[in-house]
């Protein structure tokens, strides 16, 4: 009887370790997602060295960043949809490819004009995280698909802490050109390994591409997120930022009439209209607003002059490193998400978030005090993204989840955009005169860090009202 009580629990701690095949395929994966977040904030510190190059203005520099985002808002739901219907693993590789084409533009660009067109192909290989995410909980055994999505999931903010200090050790030490080439060999090195390692998954969606509900989609969020991209430039109150804003609202209305009478839509609005996902997805669009205001109220805020009364006067590196901590306990905190319930999870996650910005409202005396304000924030962030696409695939069809990711993906996106646009304004508003320059005050920092913390609030108690018990018949995580 003991032999036969040995014998099965040494096949249960079998089964519930990780193969070697199945870490390596979990490495191939995380990678590729690794180097696609890493060009969503390699340029941020060397924006003004690229300007200078390039002799461009602000504005022309600006649409280095803003054609990634606005060409990625388009091509996340569409490459969602096509990797349900013609294979996940495919539209990997198909959007790795893309990272490795526009890097090796930019490379190879010393004007602004193939620069931007360089960043905007970039913008196709944004939907390889949710596309990864999706992936992972297929082609791993149920036993390690919730570590694994966690893992991935988690590079979102893994990627965008990394990027600073690794483009402030280009910006002080070599030519900016490097980063692109970074982003060339990452993805060549990933998209063999990929195609060799990583297996085939199942088609698991029916129909045809949906292509009236990809451009409406693609209008709508062009319209949306242009003017939050340019309304620092254009203005607030101009008739083309106001227009574009409204036209937003129609064409998203216009979308969901449209989808709800297609037979293969881009996005099943009825699904995504159930408590769990909408509330998830609601809860992603706040925490994103979250991660994106660390990034530009961290490292800008030590780099400002000891003049100011609350600067350090750092380098460029020393910024970027300032996020290093936060991004490394994403890192080290994605298994703990994976093993607790996702809807705790999220709430817990967000409830860190906001502790961490709390604290960095009063906490401004000292360089250690910021970075242990911005590592906590970055931990909640960690454990926030890791639990949404378990709560994403408890409540979708198999046959819809990438889509249903690149959705969440999408939401996280228009938070992080928001960030960007009140964030910028905020910065903007409230200034002293420091020697002739306009810099953002202490006050401004104040506010954009209370904002981050009521918007983790809210994502706490939107999570709040998740359904416990949120799997469908058909839910997505395969026995």
């Amino acid at each position: 009887m003991p032999q036969a009580a040995d014998l099965a629990e040494s096949t249960e701690e079998r089964k519930h370790s990780w193969t070697g095949r199945q870490l390596i395929v979990l490495l191939v994966i995380g990678t590729a997602a690794l180097m696609v977040s890493l060009t969503q904030s390699l340029l941020v510190p060397v924006l003004n060295e690229l300007g200078t190059d390039l002799d461009a203005g602000s504005d022309g520099v600006a649409w280095l960043l803003t054609s990634t985002l606005l060409v990625g808002a388009v091509a996340v739901p569409a490459f969602g949809r096509l990797g349900d219907l013609y294979g996940t693993k495919l539209m990997v590789l198909i959007s790795l490819g893309a990272l490795v084409t526009g890097s090796l533009i930019c490379a190879l660009s010393d004007s602004l004009a193939p620069m931007i067109v360089g960043r905007a192909v970039v913008g196709l290989s944004v939907a390889t995280v949710p596309l990864s995410i999706s992936l992972v909980g297929v082609v791993l055994p149920r036993e390690h698909s919730g570590a694994g999505i966690a893992l991935i999931s988690a590079m979102l903010g893994v990627g965008g802490a990394l990027g600073l200090p690794l483009s402030g050790v280009v910006a002080e030490y070599a030519d900016y050109h490097v980063l692109f080439w970074i982003c060339v060999v990452g993805g060549l090195l990933v998209i063999p390994a990929i195609a060799r390692l990583v297996p085939q998954p199942p088609r698991a969606g029916e129909g045809t591409m949906d292509i009236p509900g990809m451009i409406l989609l693609g209008a709508a969020m062009l319209a949306l997120l242009l003017p939050l991209a340019q309304g620092d430039t254009w203005g607030w109150t101009d008739p083309l930022t106001i227009g574009l804003l409204v036209s937003s609202v129609v064409l998203i209305v216009v979308f969901v009439l449209v989808e709800l009478r297609r037979r293969s839509p881009l996005v099943d609005v009825r699904t995504t209209a159930r408590p769990a996902l909408l509330l998830t997805n609601l809860a992603s669009l706040f925490v994103g607003f979250a991660l994106f205001a660390t990034l530009i109220g961290t490292a800008t805020y030590v780099q400002m002059p000891e003049a100011t009364g609350y600067g350090f006067g750092t380098s460029i590196l020393v910024g970027g490193l300032c996020m290093l901590p936060g991004g490394l306990i994403m890192l080290l905190l994605s298994p703990l998400s994976a093993r607790l319930a996702p809807r705790t999870a999220l709430i817990g996650g967000s409830l860190i978030i906001a502790l961490g910005f709390a604290s960095r409202i009063f906490l401004t005396g000292s360089l250690t005090q910021v970075v242990v304000g911005a590592t906590i924030a970055g931990a909640g962030t960690g454990i926030a993204y890791a639990a949404m696409p378990g709560l994403i695939a408890h409540a979708t069809p198999l046959s819809e989840l990438a889509a249903a990711n690149g959705l969440n993906a999408l939401f996280r996106s228009i938070g992080s955009s928001l960030a960007s646009a009140i964030g910028g304004a905020l910065l903007a508003a409230k200034t002293m005169d420091l020697g002739g320059h306009e810099l953002p005050s202490l006050g401004a920092y104040q506010w954009l860090f209370g904002l981050c913390a009521g918007a983790a609030v809210l994502a706490a108690l939107l999570a709040l009202f998740i359904p416990k018990h949120a799997a469908t018949a058909d839910a997505a995580i395969p026995e």
